[in-house]
């Protein structure tokens, strides 16, 4: 049975993520083990919280190296939420500590508007500009769950596969040959994520 890796280094949301892998009927491991992420056929990097604490945490567990070998050897690899924003270069969240910075772009602080909270909760509908992978069978303008109060400007227009409206243009999801991303929440976003991470699951 193909084998998905959720890397563990104690940001919240990961026993979630592994509930709805497993609902799908798909075998899910909790790991920071270094051998087991490389062999996994899948890599799920989730997460809620603050995005310097986290590069921290990776740091700290010889995880950030991993990534970019499971990146580069063309594992199928999945960011959720804080997964997302730590892919890329930098967060306004965390002056001068850098992120992983597989793609390019930043992460910003939703503006304040009047009538929108920050942070945004709840449900937003989505936009395709370009075609995705997760996005197969997904009609546009279905809505999904959203919890954050950074979101991603990327510099590559090519990438974004989804976006939102919440005061400003949120991309919402990315996709760069192996390397997929969703600020969103599939896991919570009844049965358009769970086609998502189905849609994950089958690449």
């Amino acid at each position: 049975m193909q084998t998905t890796a959720i890397i563990d280094y104690d940001a919240g949301n990961i026993r979630s993520v592994e509930k709805a892998i497993r609902y799908l009927g798909k075998d899910a491991v909790v790991t920071a083990d270094r051998e087991t992420i490389l062999s996994a056929d899948r890599v799920i990097l989730p997460g809620v919280g603050a995005f310097g604490d986290a590069m921290g945490r990776l740091h700290a567990l010889g995880l950030t190296e991993v990534i970019r070998q499971t990146v580069e050897q063309k594992t199928p690899f999945l960011g959720i939420c804080l997964g997302l924003q730590l892919l890329f270069e930098r967060s306004e969240e965390s002056p001068g500590v850098p992120g992983l910075g597989l793609l390019k772009g930043e992460i910003l602080r939703l503006p304040d508007r009047p009538g929108l909270k920050v942070p945004h909760i709840g449900w937003n509908s989505l936009k395709f500009p370009n075609p995705g992978r997760l996005f197969r069978g997904i009609p546009e303008d279905s809505f999904v769950y959203f919890v954050h109060s950074y979101y991603l400007k990327a510099e590559e227009a090519s990438i974004v596969t989804a976006a939102a409206q919440y005061g400003t243009l949120v991309h919402a999801s990315v996709e760069k040959d192996n390397l997929f991303a969703c600020q969103f929440h599939p896991e919570k976003s009844s049965e358009t994520g769970l086609t998502i991470l189905e849609n994950f699951l089958s690449i």
